[in-house]
């Protein structure tokens, strides 16, 4: 997935939406002009959740003494991003004075109530959506054209996430929520967003009794209902529930301001209701900078409306007349600890103190909204990551949601300098994925947590002060990668999008020289729009380094790398940045597919390896089978001591653009709500043709049944994808090695997309596997990208970026060690034995033996004193090494340091050093015996280079 931020539209809440002010249009005929659109619905003919009427719906308001005629007149539907043609229903009957007049514009519904008796019916009238439209009453029925007419148009109602609307676009609606015109649909400000709530549908026709509206007709004053105010307490406003009992109606309440905000404030009831199910706390919503000041006692007359933000809606107060009444009041925090049985929601709009310790899950918004993701109780892990899709992957998905909230800076600016959490008592920080804060006193809110305003919601909380807050830098960073052990190192890497060819048209070279490119070529087409990476050399050069820094550290054998442009020069410019860092010949391309173009993705997988350490066997292989996005590429591999092993690079299809109802792959591919998300059918047909590819490597001449299959699975642990691999001989070794592999945070929660899983003949050689999180606990602004950042943008905060290994890509790599020795086994007789040119493990057995390792990194093993009078001719200490774990074990030896204690040392023999062993220590009554002698090694040389291994 890319990491680059997203366009600077926010889904956050208080956000001016970027619709275009549109005036109303009025005719000359001043009973025409009486009519307004007063509900939109377009939740109808619902096939999921609870939708309130069977169809859709659009209310009209005659706020006139006159009836009007409504002949000529048509209602008019464009989809929220549309810019061509609307679709147009002509409007026939008349509307009575003060009265109302109910269009019904769908008739295929099964689900919900019936509406009241249409006025119209049109079996193909408009087919309005049910979260994101507009709706316009026309002066005439030939259909509008452009994203924002307004030649002729008499009314306009935007919702969501509308192109267009008078003024700004009221919230987006669901199967349960309709768009309601205030003051019973006569309030007409010019403001959509301040005209109309959110709330239950509530369908009038011409038999509604009418009645005139009240007021001036729509004027904002007095919180924009001309009617006279009720007086509520805030608990009362609030009701028990999701949503107020008072949407729509004109209220009265007093609090004591507690949180500004930039576009509103919060006030807390002085003395509260008494009543635990509701809160005290509200926001007040003044659109623009408020004037008052926390401490003062306000009384506001205003609209209750529950805006849709995130999966739900806040309740808040519009349109306010804010009257201050007194300075100097303060409000207790209510302590609250997380979980909450019920959840946060009777604390919404709340001053609250939240006790820590609190976890950072998720940093990847905290630049551009002033978001981290917290939980109480440790970290957040991905459900399926830990349990198979079922009841206790949905328990703990309701775990996560309980402990979850989000710290959130308070504003609705985006991109703001300095970045909020950045500095905690004057010293900078860069809080990370596992790093915590300890209690925080703030003011409950919600709102979305994701990049999209109908993703998933959370409960936040905005700190009074941000400078109060207690962190701890409780996971540091670790500077270099795991080690793994064994004589073998692998790793995998999905290094988000390596292009050489950029989106502003220039390239560089496979040797790093500047050039241009018609662009990248995805399905046969070539346009610089399909290059996913750097936008230009100078972010590629940030990108490079980053990349280079993190596999030059990794220093592995051989990588798997996903995400490369699929072309001959990706894959090739980076092996010569890293030699040219590591030193020349360090890395080379494998030969054969992983070095061209392969399959038809704009990225491919790829693998590099070390020419003086590996060889491969034969060219690398792909399975071109259509089930694959990305072709499975695999390469065999000799060692120096003639071991073999097959590497084998996988990219599955990604959890995003789901399918549509209609497409031909709909089944089996959308999201099922198990928490496996779109396209599970698909990764899973993948997974069992990759069984199949895997099981003709093994048979095939260059084979060998020791397999590594690593990649991007786009699957966590436990989904069925892994699963088809983990249930039918595969290993998974971060999961056998580790009780929380994480590779990857979204949605607040961490998980492995990155896995390592061997062959069941392989898995007793893996010495060691670990994810390196250098990526995926680090904020999105160390990225390489320069967009949001100074001096790109001169208002934005200034640029962290550092050519070090941290947000060098989103997903942590993978290290996997393997302990591929040539085993050489002694006899009980005087053995003569003799390595190999690579890494041997050499184990003479009882009596006195010669052994020479040769080459490569040798371990000699000891199991017992039976073993001892050894010579061995050629050991170099801190490369070689001797293994007298079994033998210290079975003389009872449970200590930390057998030299420092006193049962082994080294001392000078003739023209080498001997190793001895004293079997019961300094206590007993046995004295030091010989185990095997070093030629030409000096003791001085075991005290300088570790060369035992006893634990």
């Amino acid at each position: 997935m890319s990491s680059r931020q997203l366009p600077p539209s926010s889904p956050r809440r208080l956000l001016a939406s970027l619709s275009l002010a549109l005036p109303l249009v009025m005719l000359a005929d001043t009973a025409s002009a009486a009519v307004l659109i007063s509900q939109v619905y377009g939740g109808g003919a619902a096939t999921s959740g609870s939708p309130s009427y069977k169809h859709d719906y659009i209310e009209l308001r005659n706020t006139g003494a006159e009836a009007v005629s409504l002949s000529g007149l048509s209602l008019q539907y464009g989809s929220s991003t549309g810019t061509g043609s609307w679709s147009s229903l002509s409007l026939s009957g008349t509307i009575p004075a003060h009265g109302f007049f109910l269009v019904r514009t769908n008739t295929t519904g099964t689900l919900g109530a019936d509406l009241p008796t249409p006025d119209l019916s049109a079996t193909n009238g408009l087919n309005l959506s049910a979260s994101n439209g507009k709706v316009a009453l026309v002066n005439g029925t030939s259909a509008l054209s452009g994203a924002c007419p307004t030649a002729n148009v008499l009314d306009l109602v935007g919702y969501g996430s509308a192109n267009c609307a008078e003024g700004t676009a009221t919230p987006a609606l669901t199967n349960m929520l309709a768009a309601l015109r205030s003051n019973a649909g006569c309030t007409d400000t010019g403001s959509n967003s301040a005209d109309f709530s959110t709330g239950t549908p509530a369908a009038r026709n011409s038999a509604t009794t009418a009645t005139a509206c009240s007021g001036s007709g729509g004027g904002s004053g007095g919180g924009g209902t001309g009617t006279t105010p009720v007086d509520l307490t805030i608990g009362a406003i609030q009701g028990e529930s999701g949503t107020s009992p008072h949407v729509g109606k004109l209220v009265r309440s007093s609090g004591v301001v507690t949180k500004l905000t930039n576009t509103g404030f919060f006030m807390q009831s002085l003395t509260g209701d008494g009543n635990d199910a509701t809160s005290d706390g509200i926001l007040v919503f003044t659109s623009s900078a408020p004037t008052v000041s926390p401490g003062q006692l306000v009384q506001v007359t205003a609209t209750v409306t529950e805006f849709a933000t995130g999966s739900s809606t806040v309740t808040e107060l519009t349109s306010p007349s804010v009257v201050v009444q007194g300075d100097g009041y303060t409000i207790a925090p209510t302590a609250v600890t997380l979980p909450v049985a019920g959840g946060l929601e009777r604390f919404e709009g709340m001053l609250v103190t939240l006790s820590g310790p609190l976890t950072v899950n998720q940093n990847y918004f905290q630049a551009r909204y002033g978001q981290l993701t917290l939980s109480a109780g440790g970290r957040l892990e991905v459900p399926t990551n830990r349990h198979r899709p079922g009841a206790q992957a949905q328990a703990l998905m309701a775990d996560n949601a309980a402990r979850r909230v989000v710290l959130d800076d308070g504003s609705s600016l985006q991109n703001v300098n300095p970045t909020a959490f950045t500095s905690f008592n004057g010293i900078a920080a860069a809080p990370r994925g596992g790093d915590s804060f300890s209690a925080i006193t703030g003011v409950i809110d919600y709102g979305p947590s994701t990049a999209t305003a109908s993703g998933i919601g959370d409960y936040r909380i905005l700190p009074l002060n941000n400078s109060t807050l207690t962190y701890s830098n409780s996971h540091p960073r670790l500077a270099t990668a795991p080690a793994v052990g064994g004589n073998v190192k692998l790793a995998s890497f999905n290094v988000l999008n390596y292009f050489t060819s950029f989106t502003d048209g220039n390239a560089v070279t496979a040797t790093g020289a500047q050039t241009t490119s018609a662009g990248c070529t995805l399905g046969g087409a070539t346009a610089t729009s399909n290059c996913r990476g750097a936008n230009s050399l100078d972010e590629f050069q940030r990108q490079q380094a980053k990349i280079v820094a993190a596999i030059s550290s990794i220093n592995a054998d051989a990588l798997g790398l996903m995400e490369i442009q699929n072309n001959s020069v990706a894959a090739q410019n980076l092996v010569h940045a890293l030699n040219t860092q590591m030193g020349s010949g360090t890395y080379a391309v494998a030969p054969g597919a992983a070095a061209g173009v392969v399959g038809t993705d704009a990225i491919k997988t790829t693998v590099i390896y070390k020419p003086a350490k590996l060889a491969p066997v034969g060219n690398s292989v792909t399975d071109t089978d259509e089930v694959n996005n990305r072709p499975t590429l695999a390469q065999h591999f000799a060692t120096a001591n003639g071991e073999r092993f097959t590497l084998v690079v996988n990219h599955f299809k990604s959890k995003g653009s789901c399918p549509s109802a209609g497409d031909a792959d709909y089944a089996g591919n959308f999201d099922a709500g198990d928490g496996q998300g779109c396209w599970n059918g698909l990764r899973t047909q993948q997974a069992n043709r990759l069984r199949s590819f895997v099981g003709q490597l093994q048979s095939s001449a260059s084979g060998s049944a020791n397999v590594v299959v690593v990649g991007d699975l786009n699957a966590y642990a436990q989904e069925d994808p892994v699963y088809a691999l983990t249930s039918n001989g595969f290993v998974d070794q971060i999961g056998r090695f580790h009780s929380f592999g994480y590779s990857y945070v979204f949605d607040g929660a961490a998980g492995r997309l990155d896995h390592a899983i061997t062959s069941a003949a392989l898995s007793a050689k893996v010495s060691g596997v670990a994810h390196w999180h250098i990526n995926a606990d680090e904020s999105l602004a160390h990225d390489y990208n320069r967009e949001f950042k100074q001096p790109a943008c001169a208002t934005c905060a200034t640029d962290p970026y550092a050519a070090t290994v941290y947000r060098s890509s989103d997903h942590d790599p993978v290290v996997l060690g393997l302990g591929l020795y040539k085993y050489i086994t002694g006899t009980a007789a005087r053995d003569t034995l003799t390595g190999t040119a690579g890494d041997d493990l050499i184990t003479g057995g009882v009596g006195a033996d010669t052994l020479t390792g040769g080459a490569g990194t040798n371990l000699y093993i000891y199991n017992s004193m039976r073993d001892a009078g050894d010579l061995i001719t050629d050991f170099v200490p801190g490369k070689d090494w001797v293994d007298l774990r079994q033998l210290l074990a079975g003389l009872g030896w449970t200590g930390s340091n057998p030299v420092a204690e006193g049962r082994v040392r080294f001392v000078a023999s003739g023209t080498g050093t001997a190793l001895e062993i004293d079997a019961d220590g300094p206590a007993g009554a046995g004295g030091w015996r010989g185990l095997v002698t070093f030629a030409n090694v000096s003791p001085a040389a075991f005290s300088t280079q570790p060369s035992l291994i006893a634990r």
